[in-house]
């Protein structure tokens, strides 16, 4: 990608790697899984284009940023210091903040633990739920006692770490056509308890139009040298958030920054939990709530898959604070 410098950004011992384009106020983008800073390529060069510093890091555990083995490192405490540490190095102080997948939890909670250093906040996919004191994947457990459920698969360390590991291009491939609108849920779709995460998922051939050859080069090469095991800690850390986060009562659970939500029409996170579409309660934690946009006929990968959509609504939020 053009025009764009890499700074690194210290938080105490993690070291981030954080790409950089524009000038002006500062907006710090967090990527999800299994991303990195670049899935927020078509986002930098449409702010910096409208007068913004944009900021897209390594989520550490990802790419040029620190890998520590510790599943206590990815917590939500932890990864929100991180963005708390990125809006001081490379702004005023103060950031608008996006963020995608798990890196919109990561968003909405560094907005709820360092309100005074964001500005606004956009959720892309995953609507604000605040951590309850009963970790997720409890609640996966009871939602999902005799179906396979891939957080659930995630938590034995190095056994998912091995089945992507095999053949990662294949593996990421599989993965990002099978929760996108064109594999329509396939990431998703019900099997055995027993089942492993890429049993059953397609392998596209050609790929959708909305990742390149080259695109999908820069996610390979990235997980070849880096590794798994950060991105799988992410999951395996809610317990962890539970109890630090769950009962917390200053700051308060309620947003009071104003707050966005993206998202595909198609993506399989308004099902995870059976009967109840997650979408329609996205503001039901924000004070300052601005809408919901459902971009029609996509799935999970929203900012990649529907740039100039995902892109309008993001200009309207900001354009209206």
């Amino acid at each position: 990608m053009k025009d764009v410098e890499f700074a690194t950004v210290r938080n105490g011992e993690i070291e981030l790697r954080v790409a950089v384009t524009g000038s002006g106020p500062l907006i710090v983008c967090v990527h999800g899984w299994p991303e990195l800073w670049y899935s927020w390529r078509h986002q930098m060069a449409h702010f910096a284009a409208q007068g913004f510093t944009v900021a897209a890091m390594d989520v550490r555990g990802y790419g040029g940023s620190s890998k520590p083995t510790e599943i206590s490192a990815y917590s939500l405490t932890e990864l929100t210091s991180d963005v708390a540490a990125a809006i001081d190095a490379l702004g005023d102080g103060e950031a608008i903040v996006f963020g995608h997948d798990w890196g919109a939890p990561i968003a909405w909670n560094t907005a709820r633990l360092y309100a005074s250093k964001v500005r606004a906040v956009a959720g892309l996919s995953v609507p604000y739920t605040p951590v309850r004191p009963e970790s997720s994947i409890e609640r996966w457990k009871a939602l999902y006692p005799d179906k396979f459920f891939y957080q659930l698969y995630f938590q034995e360390p190095g056994v998912v770490e091995a089945e992507v590991s095999v053949d990662v291009a294949a593996s990421l491939r599989k993965i990002y056509f099978g929760a996108s609108g064109d594999g329509f849920g396939k990431l998703l779709t019900p099997k055995r308890a027993d089942s492993t995460l890429l049993e059953g998922l397609i392998d596209p051939d050609p790929f959708p139009a909305w990742m390149s050859a080259d695109d999908l080069q820069v996610y390979v090469d990235a997980f070849e040298a880096g590794g798994w095991h950060g991105p799988f800690n992410r999951y395996r850390a809610q317990g962890i958030d539970a109890e630090q986060l769950g009962s917390l009562d200053v700051p308060g659970p309620m947003l009071t920054q104003p707050a966005v939500f993206v998202a595909g029409e198609l993506d399989g996170v308004r099902k995870f939990v059976p009967g109840v579409d997650m979408y329609d309660h996205a503001a039901a934690a924000c004070l300052d709530f601005r809408g919901s946009t459902l971009i029609a006929g996509i799935g999970h990968w929203v900012q990649q898959e529907a740039p100039e959509a995902t892109n309008a609504a993001l200009t309207d939020f900001v354009a209206g604070l």
